[in-house]
């Protein structure tokens, strides 16, 4: 957590040339300005100006001039770049010509619902993605193909598993880069990987999610590959998903058992599942993926059903303290992902919304008629569904005003 002196200190001691400010788009896709040393003063006392009719999500009849605004706890050293005239990045807060936050700026988003479930629960959500992605070969002319890196099968080793060198650097890459893997593998699909990293409070998170996918695809480039986070890049192969693990820690001075709140919370989620898929599962694919491979299709909850939308995991023989939602994919935007996940959690807790009864059948083996019999309702089935769910939803519109 480094203020902008130590910054500014470090910047002038490490032989640091460029500095990167990076935000994003309304998608999640990350963009970068980069500057040299002498003007980093400028950027945290005024922030940077950057012509934003161009970013996806940004144009606007109002003006194009933003300022981006480095947050110096979030600096880290770009491993892969010359150790002599450093390069750094930076993530961003964005602001309008009149010093206000940018209405559409998702990482703003994100610290105000962090800070609301802090003032209205005493709560911090804790948050744990676990991200899939695909490695697939280059042609001769270094443009994508679609053929896999290789064919193994979930947690082969080599020589079946080709990717556990790549596996390796991304890991070593992100621990240089202060985020901390805990477990790597091969996945089910040929030349599909996931990589575990450990878990953070929500803000944290979402940059951490941010940093691992711009880790993995620069060192499959590194390796002459591609990686692919596409929530479906193989027809009639398992889907790459992101898993979000979270738990909670009270720091109100009433402090009770982290078990305590986990219904209500469980509940509002489940309650505005239709409503977020959206923004969840926000491309063509994202539909293709739900209700195969043991990705889920309906809404429901089970304390150790993987074929439901939410696990509650038992840990060492005990109920959880967490909750594992299983429907998201890596092409969401994880800063609005995040939040409204946190303003669905705080629905359930200030309304005391109790989750349905668990369900412990195998989903992936009943058919619409069985699953009707449990009373079950399945997640939008297509894009365009799920767009318009979103669209006449209050929820939705309360909790992302200004940028939908």
């Amino acid at each position: 957590m480094y203020t902008k002196q130590e910054v500014l200190d470090f910047i002038n001691e490490e032989d640091v040339k460029f500095i990167r400010l990076a935000f994003f788009d309304i998608r999640g896709k990350q963009k970068n300005i980069s500057i040299m040393p002498s003007e980093l003063p400028r950027a945290f006392e005024d922030g940077i100006l950057f012509d934003a009719s161009a970013i996806y999500g940004f144009e606007s009849p109002d003006g194009s001039d933003l300022f981006l605004v480095p947050d110096p706890s979030t600096i880290m050293i770009i491993p892969w770049r010359p150790s002599t005239g450093k390069v750094v990045r930076m993530f961003c807060n964005i602001k309008t010509t009149d010093g206000q936050p940018y209405a559409k700026d998702c990482r703003t988003l994100l610290q105000n619902s962090v800070k609301t479930l802090q003032k209205e629960c005493g709560i911090s959500m804790m948050i744990g993605p676990e991200v899939e992605f695909y490695l697939f070969k280059l042609d001769e002319n270094g443009e994508p193909t679609e053929e896999p890196f290789d064919h193994a099968s979930y947690m082969d080793i080599a020589p079946e598993d080709r990717g556990e060198n790549i596996r390796r650097e991304i890991c070593f890459t992100l621990e240089q880069m202060g985020i901390t893997p805990e477990a790597s593998h091969h996945e089910e699909g040929p030349g599909q990987n996931e990589i575990d990293f450990r878990y953070s409070d929500a803000l944290t998170s979402a940059d951490n999610t941010s940093t691992f996918k711009w880790v993995v695809s620069t060192k499959a480039a590194a390796n002459g590959l591609w990686a692919t986070f596409s929530p479906k890049p193989i027809q009639k192969m398992p889907g790459n998903g992101m898993h979000i693990n979270i738990s909670y820690i009270n720091n109100s001075s009433n402090s009770s058992n982290n078990s305590e709140l986990l219904p209500y919370i469980l509940g509002g989620i489940l309650k505005h599942m239709s409503e977020m898929t959206y923004f969840f599962n926000p491309s063509k694919e994202s539909y293709d993926r739900l209700g195969s491979f043991k990705s889920p299709k309906y809404i429901c909850w089970g304390k150790h059903n993987r074929s439901v939308l939410i696990r509650v995991p038992i840990e060492n023989g005990k109920n959880g303290t967490r909750l594992e939602i299983r429907s998201p994919d890596p092409s969401c935007n994880p800063y609005i992902c995040f939040s409204l996940i946190i303003h669905a959690a705080l629905d359930g807790i200030k309304n005391k919304i109790e989750p349905p009864k668990a369900i412990e059948d195998n989903l992936f083996e009943i058919t619409s008629a069985e699953a009707a019999k449990f009373g079950l309702c399945q997640l939008p089935s297509c894009l365009e569904q799920a767009e318009e769910i979103a669209k006449s939803s209050d929820f939705i519109k309360s909790v992302l005003k200004g940028i939908i």
